[in-house]
């Protein structure tokens, strides 16, 4: 029979990372009957592969679950193949796209090979949730439906908005919160683990529960991270995001370029710094103990070694010192085959290092681009292939362009 840490023991463990946990009671009721029992906890997470690239947003929550899996408990990530062709409404001012079942578990692979980079490979199970949805008649449905009135649905925060500004709410999007606690009811989940952007759909898996006659899940919910831009969630459609997948030399320039202010932050939710460590950090940066170009490099190396090696990320540091304080370029550097005159603007978006040529016009009208070292500013610029030369886009995008 497994063993498990005393409940008072496991609970500090739980509330660490977290916004709220709902009921905590219930919660402490439930590893007191795992310990009894010996059987561990069901511990479900909801993947979206409507984005499977994850970053460090993500990682808040997966670490969370890797709290309980540390704890002897069972991780339980479902992949949302089915739901992923309704889109999830959450925090939506108008309807998602949906995607295809081949799309959704595609992403769906790829979001599980991601998120062990933070989750332990055992005590862990994959599931698609078309494996129960899609096998649902309509007038199983139907029945699910009635379950949940209108009403309720638009206490919900984004419904309520869209409903008050008169911007249109598709019926199939109310079947979204409805399918997500389905997936509870499927496998009967004990804890259910979200971003605090997810509160209302994991009350209603919860509420789902009670009314199919099953123990109703313990609500965990973490904070969303903010991004490196300091102001908004982090997204990756936003640009203030650290992939968990990133190079690692871009993921330590990324870290390094975020606010002062948000490094209490990281260190707690990038890094799970218990909060007394955090408090210490603090009180050092506002004695001047702790210069916060000092604890910012400190920060970098750490969330780069979590997801690589110490080695790895010593050698990241030492390339941001060549690039940005020696002025240097990279050691290493992609290659882009250039055989004839090109307009710079054309050679810049094929090389994918700009989305279109209205962004490469952009970057070059601001100064953001060189050709060995010296700034482009004539946005007709042709670049005559002579040898190799070193382009460098942005801060942070450098490419050997070769004959």
């Amino acid at each position: 029979m497994p063993t498990f840490p005393s409940v008072n023991e496991q609970m500090d463990l739980i509330r660490r990372c977290t916004e709220e946990i709902i009921p905590e009671e219930e919660l402490a009721q439930k590893l007191e009957r795992s310990i009894a029992s010996g059987k561990p906890l069901n511990v479900k997470l909801g993947a979206d592969p409507s984005a499977p690239d994850l970053h460090l947003g993500h990682a808040v929550v997966l670490q969370k679950m890797r709290d309980f899996q540390d704890l002897g408990h069972q991780a339980i990530l479902i992949v949302g193949d089915f739901t992923a062709m309704i889109g999830d409404p959450s925090g939506r001012s108008k309807t998602r796209p949906a995607l295809s079942i081949e799309e959704t578990q595609r992403n769906g692979r790829s979001y599980f090979e991601q998120a062990t980079k933070v989750l332990a490979g055992k005590r862990i199970q994959m599931v698609y949730n078309s494996e129960w949805l899609a096998k649902m008649n309509f007038a199983e449905v139907i029945a699910l439906a009635s379950r949940y009135t209108v009403s309720q649905m638009l206490e919900r925060d984004d419904f309520h908005k869209r409903f008050e500004g008169e911007q249109p709410i598709s019926l199939h999007e109310f079947l979204y919160p409805l399918a997500q606690g389905m997936d509870s009811v499927a496998i009967k989940a004990d804890v259910e683990l979200g971003g605090t952007d997810q509160k209302f759909n994991l009350l209603v898996g919860r509420e789902l529960q009670r009314s199919y006659g099953i123990d109703p899940q313990a609500i965990i919910t973490c904070p969303l991270l903010v991004g490196t831009d300091g102001r908004e969630k982090m997204s990756k459609s936003l640009g203030n995001y650290v992939g968990l997948h990133d190079f690692p030399n871009d993921m330590f320039g990324k870290l390094l370029s975020m606010p002062d202010e948000l490094m209490p932050t990281y260190f707690r939710l990038a890094l799970f710094y218990p909060n007394a460590q955090v408090a210490g950090i603090v009180a050092d940066l506002e004695s001047g103990a702790l210069h916060p170009r000092d604890a910012k490099r400190r920060l970098a190396r750490e969330v780069v070694a979590r997801y690589t090696s110490e080695g790895t990320a010593a050698k990241a540091e030492e390339e941001f010192d060549r690039i940005f304080v020696k002025r240097d370029v990279p050691e290493e550097m992609e290659s882009f085959a250039v055989e004839e005159p090109t307009p710079l603007i054309d050679l810049i978006v094929r090389a994918g290092l700009a989305a279109s040529k209205g962004e490469a016009r952009r970057l070059i009208q601001g100064g953001g681009v060189s050709l060995d070292g010296t700034k482009v500013e004539d946005v007709n610029f042709v670049h005559v292939p002579d040898g190799d030369s070193v382009l460098k886009v942005g801060r942070r995008k450098f490419l050997r362009l070769v004959k």
